[in-house]
C-alpha cells in the first residue's frame, strides 16, 4: 500500500462531523445499562415504601369482593381500577430511565440525534451482514465483552449471595410485614451491587468505544489533500474571496499600506499595519487591521508594495484588540514594538539580523476571539 493511502492521521473534526451526521457517532450501551440499573435501584430504596403500600392497596382491593361486586359485576371496571392503581409507580421509575437512557446515548455523541438511524437498512436483515458481523472483529471484542461481563457479575452476585445467604433462609419466618422489608432490602441490595459492576464496566466500555470510533475514522494523506482541497473551495469560491478581497483594497487599505514600514500577522487570520513617523506621532501608530478577507488584503497588498511581513501571533493579536486604525499603540506595547522597528530597520539595511524574541505582558494576551488569554 502506497504511503499515501495508509491511514495514519488523526480524524479532523471535519471528518468527525460527516461520520455523524452517518450515524457513526460515540455511543455505550454498557454507559446507558449502568445509569438504568443505578437509577432504578436508588428509585426501589427511597420509593419503596410507597409502593408497597400501593402494591397491598392494589392486592387487598382486588381480592376484597362485596355483595355489590356480585349483584353488579364489572371485571372491565375493576381492571381499570387496578392499572390506574398501578400506573403512578410504574410511570415515576419508567419515564426517569427512558429519559436517562436518552441523556447517557446522546450525551458522548455530542447531543447528535442521528435521524438516519431510524431508517431502513437492507444491511440489518442481511444473513451474509450478520454473519460477518459475529465472526469479524467486532463480533469477537462484543463476545468477549458478554464473557466478562457474564464472569464479573456473577462473582458479585455470588459474593451477595453469600452475605445475605442468612437473611435469605430466614425470610420463612416472622410476619408478612418482617418478611417483605427483609425481601425489599435484599433486592435493592443486590441491584446496587450489580449497579456498581456495571459502572465499572461502562468506565471500561467508554474509553475503548473512543478509541474504536478514532481508529475507524483514521485518515489517509490523501483523504486530508482532499479535505484540504474541498476546504480551500471550488475555484470558484476561490475566485469569489480574491474579488472581496480587491474590493477591500480599493476601499482605502491600499493607501495605508503603501505608507507602511511593517505588517503584523497572526500569521493568517489577523494583520496590523504600522508606521513609526515622529513627524504624524510620539509613538507607533495603526494605519490599518484586520482578520479574515481584509487580512488576506492587506497581506496581499504587503507582498505588491514590498513591506516586511512579520509573524508575531500574539503581539498581532495584542495591538490589533487593543488599539484603533490611526491611533498610537498602548504604552506596555512600546518595547515590543520597538524591537519590531530595529530588527524591520535591520531588514531594510541589508543586515542579516535573527529574529527577536518578543515578550507580551500577560494583561495584554487575547486569544483569536479577542478574550483574554488565562
Amino acid at each position: 500500500m502506497s504511503e499515501s493511502g495508509e491511514k495514519t492521521f488523526a480524524p479532523t473534526e471535519k471528518r468527525k462531523r460527516d461520520a455523524a451526521g452517518k450515524g457513526d457517532v460515540l455511543r455505550s450501551r454498557e454507559f446507558a445499562t449502568a445509569a438504568a440499573v443505578l437509577f432504578g435501584a436508588a428509585w426501589l430504596t427511597f420509593a419503596g415504601p410507597w409502593l408497597l403500600s400501593e402494591m397491598g392497596a392494589l392486592m387487598r382491593e382486588g381480592l376484597t369482593f362485596g355483595r355489590s361486586d356480585l349483584v353488579d359485576f364489572r371485571p372491565g371496571q375493576m381492571l381499570t381500577i387496578g392499572l390506574m392503581a398501578a400506573l403512578p409507580p410504574v410511570v415515576t421509575v419508567a419515564a426517569p430511565i427512558a429519559l436517562l437512557a436518552l441523556l447517557t446515548q446522546l450525551g458522548p455523541g455530542d447531543g447528535r440525534w442521528v435521524g438516519e438511524n431510524l431508517s431502513f437498512k437492507g444491511s440489518r436483515i442481511n444473513p451474509l451482514s450478520g454473519l460477518k458481523r459475529m465472526f469479524g472483529p467486532t463480533g469477537w471484542i462484543e463476545m468477549g465483552k458478554g464473557l466478562l461481563k457474564i464472569v464479573l457479575l456473577g462473582a458479585i452476585a455470588y459474593a451477595w449471595g453469600g452475605n445475605w445467604l442468612e437473611t435469605i433462609a430466614g425470610m420463612g419466618s416472622g410476619n408478612l410485614s418482617q418478611q417483605l422489608s427483609a425481601g425489599w432490602g435484599a433486592l435493592t441490595s443486590l441491584l446496587f451491587a450489580l449497579a456498581g459492576g456495571l459502572v465499572l464496566i461502562a468506565l471500561v466500555d467508554l474509553p475503548i468505544q473512543m478509541v474504536r470510533r478514532n481508529k475507524r475514522l483514521m485518515m489517509s494523506m490523501q483523504e486530508m489533500r482532499d479535505e484540504n482541497k474541498e476546504a480551500e473551495g471550488s475555484p470558484e469560491a476561490r475566485a469569489h474571496r480574491r474579488q472581496r478581497q480587491r474590493e477591500i483594497a480599493a476601499g482605502g487599505v491600499a493607501g495605508a499600506m503603501r505608507e507602511a514600514q511593517f505588517v503584523l500577522t497572526n500569521p493568517s487570520h489577523f494583520a496590523v499595519a504600522m508606521i513609526y513617523d515622529p513627524d504624524k506621532a510620539s509613538a507607533p501608530l495603526v494605519l490599518a487591521k484586520g482578520r479574515g478577507d481584509k487580512a488576506q488584503a492587506m497581506k496581499e497588498l504587503a507582498r505588491e508594495y514590498g513591506v516586511p511581513m512579520l509573524e508575531f501571533p500574539q503581539l498581532a493579536r495584542s495591538v490589533y484588540f487593543t488599539t484603533r486604525e490611526n491611533q498610537t499603540i498602548r504604552e506596555e506595547l512600546y518595547g515590543a514594538i520597538a524591537a519590531v522597528l530595529a530588527f524591520v530597520f535591520s531588514l531594510k539595511r541589508g543586515e542579516n539580523r535573527p529574529v527577536p524574541a518578543i515578550e507580551v505582558p500577560v494583561e495584554l494576551r487575547f486569544d483569536a476571539e479577542g478574550r483574554l488569554a488565562s
